[in-house]
C-alpha cells in the first residue's frame, strides 16, 4: 500500500535534485575491508526513501573499502597507476549499489568516466541529465577519469554539471565538528560553516579542491550521519541534525 492509498502525503522536499557522496568505507559495515551486503542494502533503502519523495538523485561512492590510490602510492606504487586502481574500485561499489537499488525497484544507471561498455555507460552529460529527468538514480563511477583527483572533487564536479541544488556528504557523524567527536567529548558541532572557514581550519569536510569548486559555484554541502536511519530523508523534509557548508 502506498502513501496515496493510506492518505498520507510526502512532505515537500527541500531540494529537487541532489548529489549524495559517500565513502567506500561506508559500505564495509563492521568489516575491515570490502562490501557488506546488508550495509549496502540499508543505504539503498535510505536512497529509495528520498527517491520516493520525488527527488532526483545522483551518487558518487568512493573506493577506499577496496583500494585507495594514495595509500598504494605511499607504499611505492606509481601514483597514476594506483589512482586508476582506485577508480576501478569505485566502479565495483557503484555496481553493488545499483544492484541493491534495483532490487528495491529503483531504476538506476552506473555512468563511468572510464568507458567500459560491457558493465556501464560512458559519461555523457546530456544523457546523464536525461536519466535524472526520467527519475533514474545516476551513480557516477571512476571519479573524474583522471589521476590526482579525489572522489570528493568528482562529486562536486558532477553535482555542478548536473545542476544539483546541494551535495549531501554522508559520514559517520552528524555534521562538522571542530575536532574528532569520537576522541574528544567536548567537540563542538557547527550548524553552519563557511567554505573559507572549512578550508582555513582544515575541518575535513572534503578535500580543498572540492570545497573550492563548491565555493566558486555556490554549491552548498550538507554533512550528515549516514548511520542515522532516515537521516537523509529527514533533512530533505526539513528535519534532523546536520551541518551546512555554504557562503
Amino acid at each position: 500500500m502506498n502513501d496515496t492509498e493510506t492518505g498520507a502525503a510526502h512532505p515537500q522536499p527541500k531540494y529537487k535534485r541532489v548529489m549524495l557522496k559517500i565513502s567506500g568505507e561506508a559500505l564495509m559495515g563492521d568489516q575491515g575491508y570490502g562490501l557488506n551486503p546488508p550495509t549496502v542494502q540499508r543505504i539503498a533503502n535510505e536512497v529509495k526513501s528520498v527517491h520516493d519523495m520525488g527527488v532526483e538523485i545522483c551518487m558518487v561512492i568512493g573506493g577506499g573499502n577496496i583500494f585507495r590510490g594514495l595509500q598504494g602510492s605511499a607504499q611505492g606504487m606509481e601514483r597514476t597507476t594506483a589512482d586508476y586502481m582506485g577508480m576501478l574500485a569505485t566502479v565495483m561499489n557503484a555496481l553493488a549499489m545499483q544492484s541493491a537499488l534495483e532490487d528495491l525497484g529503483v531504476f538506476t544507471r552506473v555512468v563511468s568516466a572510464i568507458p567500459m561498455d560491457q558493465v556501464c555507460e560512458p559519461y555523457i552529460r546530456r544523457r546523464a541529465v536525461r536519466h535524472l529527468e526520467k527519475g533514474r538514480v545516476v551513480i557516477f563511477a571512476a571519479g573524474t577519469g583522471n589521476p590526482y583527483f579525489t572522489t570528493d572533487t568528482a562529486a562536486t564536479l558532477r553535482a555542478n554539471e548536473m545542476t544539483c541544488e546541494a551535495i549531501f556528504k554522508g559520514t559517520k557523524v552528524d555534521g562538522v565538528y571542530d575536532k574528532d567527536p569520537n576522541k574528544f567529548p567536548d567537540a563542538k558541532r557547527y550548524d553552519h560553516v563557511s567554505y573559507d572557514e572549512a578550508l582555513a581550519k582544515r575541518l575535513g569536510v572534503m578535500d580543498a579542491s572540492a570545497i573550492a569548486l563548491a565555493r566558486d559555484n555556490k554549491m552548498p554541502i550538507i554533512v550528515f550521519s549516514l548511520d542515522e536511519p532516515g537521516g537523509f530523508r529527514g533533512i530533505l523534509a526539513g528535519e534532523g541534525t546536520y551541518t551546512t557548508v555554504s557562503g
